[in-house]
């Protein structure tokens, strides 16, 4: 971990932060490998009812979408900590204000202050 940090982050607070990537980062591969098999295609030639088929290919659609979640969630993940590396973590990648411990311990990989996340969202 860097030593720089957003001017409002205490060492302590920084620290806990990053440990919160790296567990979030860990936990987000976990599910992401264990959920690897239930968004795979369906088969179409296995001998199923049609009414089991189309609930296999329901779920395995929540499923991919599921996952495209979790690896979107991992990618900000990933740049957070590349941020911390860098020394621009806790800084807002819009304004460049302080994003705010509260922020950041809610939502350890946001890039945006709350003002900024809210113009994104109005987009």
């Amino acid at each position: 971990m860097s030593q720089d940090r957003a001017p409002d982050l205490a060492a302590a607070e920084a620290d806990e932060l990053h440990r919160n990537l790296v567990a979030l980062r860990d936990q987000l591969a976990r599910v992401l490998d264990e959920s690897r098999d239930a968004a795979k295609p369906v088969d179409l030639d296995e001998p199923i009812g049609r009414i089991s088929r189309i609930d296999a290919i329901q779920q395995q659609k929540m499923a991919r979408a599921s996952r495209d979640g979790l690896a979107l969630r991992a990618k900000q993940v990933r740049a957070a900590l590349e941020r911390f590396e860098s020394g621009a973590y806790g800084t807002c990648a819009s304004c460049e204000e302080n994003v705010g411990y509260a922020r950041l311990k809610a939502r350890p990989e946001t890039p945006f202050c709350i003002a900024c996340q809210a113009r994104h969202e109005r987009r």
